[in-house]
């Protein structure tokens, strides 16, 4: 049998799993546009995690399709709200606007929930000051950030706290910027909080304090277990490169 066909056969089978599967975009289109490799992704990305169902190879499988089709879940998530507008769905799809960088969509999603009577939570005040630093307004992120404590002043965020250092170095306030950094750098989870304190250290001309903050970072991830060290494999590249200019 030529080659070809069975690769048409292949195609046309796969096509057919995945209209049959609710696959069918985008891959039908994939498949069709890359002849052979597009069935080798979708045998990899969807067959294979079906087939051996580990924790690992799903979330592979939401990895490389992510990659594909970067805008399915925000599909999925806005036709899930369309049929059915609760404040659950509102915020998973103004959480995914903030992924894909729709940020003056998911600041109105925000704005929208918390003017519910069950709506009015921290939480959806740090996603909208996330949607607001995004936009280019750190002013108004603090504004809102700085609002959030006065009303729920016990709530805790380290996201939240890096949100609030970095829209202070935004808008000209480096001293206070540099305290909340060196706070946040004693228990922000993974290598981000750190690396930022040291680059705004060595901004200001404080360059010995900000090796100092990047070696000790560098000495602590080395001893660190290899999958913590490849999950921040791109702030310790910043970080060694820091040191090295």
């Amino acid at each position: 049998m030529p080659v070809a066909l069975v690769i048409l056969l292949l195609d046309i089978t796969l096509i057919y799993h995945a209209s049959r599967t609710g696959r069918l975009q985008p891959w039908a289109f994939i498949i069709l546009m890359i002849p052979l490799v597009g069935a080798l992704a979708y045998i990899v990305v969807e067959l294979v995690p079906e087939w051996f169902g580990s924790p690992g190879a799903q979330q592979a499988r939401k990895r490389i399709a992510g990659k594909l089709d970067p805008k399915k879940a925000y599909r999925e998530l806005s036709d899930r709200l369309a049929g059915s507008d609760t404040i659950a769905n509102r915020q998973a799809l103004a959480t995914e606007c903030l992924k894909v960088g729709r940020f003056d969509e998911a600041e109105r999603h925000y704005n929208h929930v918390l003017k519910l009577p069950m709506g009015d939570e921290p939480a959806y005040a740090l996603g909208k000051a996330q949607a607001q630093f995004g936009l280019n307004r750190p002013a108004d992120a603090l504004a809102t950030l700085d609002d959030l404590k006065e009303r729920w002043p016990d709530f805790e965020s380290a996201e939240g706290h890096l949100l609030y250092a970095r829209s202070l170095a935004e808008v000209g306030r480096t001293d206070e910027a540099l305290d909340e950094y060196h706070a946040l750098a004693a228990y922000f989870p993974g290598a981000e909080a750190r690396v930022r304190y040291g680059m705004l250290l060595k901004l200001v001309g404080r360059t010995a304090e900000a090796r100092v903050v990047f070696n000790e970072l560098l000495l602590q991830m080395r001893r660190a277990p290899r999958y913590l060290r490849e999950a921040q494999a791109e702030w310790l590249s910043i970080a060694e490169k820091q040191l090295s200019t």
